[in-house]
């Protein structure tokens, strides 16, 4: 049986309601399960998830256990998106107002700001990335060369992806169903294109695989002996193609000493694997000056020059837990989503769309995206000739479309770009914060007006400073998440039954003001204790293990704190 959800006269003009805050009922709803499925579609098609799949063999996992970790990761994390999804559903309304249930009408400002302020940064990295993309296509058409650093015209092209984003904002969430519905099975084609690209080029699904396991591998380093203090090698691992043969043809390494450096000049590699003594300096023993290694091939094209200082040798595979930071980092990609998805989930027009809509549609998505990532990433590898190193490998999709001579491929490549980006942009890092405004003002505040605000923020960020570290990013934001959704969950299964009093989450002095002050206590001490426990192993390096496990740990002394608190009234 449907609920009613038309709220009664005197709660209209109440200062807990407002156009896009009030619950939407069943007869207003458009989203079936293809919408729900698209949404993910759009959502999950983004370079983040590209560079985290890469991310993860440059740490030293293979292909196969990056794309085992992805995709369990992100089947744990549509576990609570639908948990969470059901009173989206039910009720019809956003994440600010089902949060009030459970930390209360002013203390879920708290939760949806945290979360809001967290996808701000999100929209100005994505809006960022958009931004590149118009940048390189202008300089295709004007035949310019980019520049490596910020120019004018890398904020000229953030302004237009940005004033994109807005137009969206400003049209509403049928404007978003719309992009999403279209974009998805562009996106989807794209990534089939990508992996014919590869596969032409490489000419083996099975090659370019095996191929690929050789990005795990560190090209140089420099040991010690453990008989002569002395004596020193330098090992050395350049990519071949794909009949083995190595890529490069000559090394160049040059030793700091005390005036400059003593160069050993060109030096023939034999073999894939190669070793060479090194003459011994103080300047390169003590760490503080590096050994200068690169490479080239027989067409004189010359690789990065790589920076070598010594250390312990040792080719053992990846401890447990840099698996376990790894799949922390995944499921706190979503963590976000996992807290507000009932912003979306609203529109659907039942709990089976939803459902199965964010099964389809995430976990699929984010594998088959991954996949795309390392197939077209080893290809990358085999087809051009002047890539002889796994420091060259071109990581992300901008640095391979930037590898393209045709203009047209180029401005085709950015295009696709520019819809994956701002599919996802819109979808996961507007709709969240727009709402978490317009919920501190609903009668002022619409969605639109909260969304442009949103989008200011997200400038004030500096997001061309925030990209630099995403894992690391991930898993921090993840001990700040995971608490707020152990709360939510645990309110709304193990203490509301599934139940709530839809009007009194409009009444300033109804029962989610808890006694008027508006903050549920029970909820702000086992956020506060949720959050502590997550992140203090970040500051602690014997408790660090509760920070590799952020969204974990606070999930669970949030959710197990709460219960306590709820059950002891």
């Amino acid at each position: 049986m449907k609920e009613n959800l038309h709220l009664p006269p005197e709660l209209k003009d109440s200062p807990l309601n407002g156009k896009d805050m009030a619950p939407l009922p069943h007869e207003e709803r458009t989203w079936g399960m293809l919408d729900m499925t698209a949404i993910w579609i759009g959502m999950a098609v983004c370079i983040p998830t590209y560079l985290l799949a890469s991310g993860m063999i440059r740490a030293g996992l293979s292909w196969e256990a990056a794309l085992i970790i992805i995709a369990l990761a992100n089947l744990v994390i549509t576990i609570p998106l639908v948990l969470s999804g059901h009173a989206g559903v039910k009720y019809g309304i956003p994440f600010p107002v089902f949060g009030r249930s459970s930390f209360g009408t002013n203390g879920v400002h708290i939760a949806s700001l945290v979360r809001g302020i967290i996808a701000c940064g999100w929209f100005g990295i994505q809006t960022w990335v958009g931004g590149l993309a118009f940048y390189s296509i202008w300089n295709v058409i004007t035949g310019q060369t980019g520049s490596p650093g910020l120019d004018v015209g890398k904020f000229i092209g953030f302004g237009v992806f940005w004033v994109m984003n807005i137009y969206f904002i400003w049209k509403g969430t049928e404007s978003i169903k719309w992009l999403e519905n279209y974009s998805a099975p562009i996106l989807l084609i794209i990534g089939l294109v990508l992996i014919g690209w590869g596969y032409q080029n490489a000419g083996s699904f099975a090659g370019v695989l095996e191929q690929g396991r050789q990005l795990q591998i560190t090209t140089a380093k420099l040991t010690q002996s453990d008989t002569d203090p002395q004596d020193y090698t330098l090992s050395l691992h350049v990519i071949t193609d794909m009949e083995g043969n190595p890529k490069a043809e000559e090394v160049q390494v040059l030793i700091p000493i005390a005036d400059g450096f003593n160069d050993l000049g060109w030096q023939p590699i034999h073999s894939v694997q190669q070793q060479l003594s090194i003459p011994f300096s103080e300047n390169f023993s003590t760490g503080e000056e590096p050994v200068l290694v690169r490479f080239r091939n027989p067409e004189m094209a010359v690789s990065t020059t790589l920076s070598v200082i010594p250390q312990r040798f040792t080719d053992e595979p990846p401890p447990l837990w840099m698996y376990l930071i790894w799949f922390t980092a995944m499921v706190g990609f979503w963590a976000t989503m996992a807290i507000s998805i009932a912003d979306i989930t609203r529109l659907a027009k039942s709990q089976k769309d939803q459902i199965r809509g964010q099964f389809l549609g995430l976990p699929t998505t984010m594998t088959f995206y991954s996949f795309v990532s390392i197939f077209v990433t080893s290809a990358a590898v085999i087809s051009f000739r002047d890539i002889l190193i796994v420091e060259d490998t071109p990581w992300d999709p901008v640095s391979l479309v930037d590898r393209f001579q045709d203009p047209v491929v180029v401005i085709f490549a950015q295009i696709a770009l520019i819809i994956a980006t701002l599919s996802t942009n819109i979808a996961a890092n507007v709709i969240a914060p727009a709402n978490a405004i317009a919920n501190i003002f609903p009668q002022k505040i619409s969605f639109a007006k909260g969304g442009i605000i949103a989008g200011v923020i997200g400038i004030a960020t500096c997001p061309w400073w925030l990209m630099d570290d995403l894992g690391g990013i991930l898993v921090f934001v993840s001990g700040l998440l995971g608490p707020v959704l152990g709360i939510l969950l645990c309110d709304y299964y193990l203490v509301r039954k599934k139940t709530l009093a839809l009007h009194d989450l409009y009444k300033p002095d109804g029962q989610y003001a808890f006694g008027g002050s508006g903050f549920n206590k029970a909820a702000m001490i086992a956020l506060a204790a949720g959050v502590l426990t997550a992140l203090i192993g970040y500051w602690v390096p014997g408790l660090h293990f509760l920070y590799t496990l952020s969204w974990f740990t606070g999930f669970g002394v949030a959710f197990g704190l709460y219960y306590i608190l709820m059950k002891r009234g």
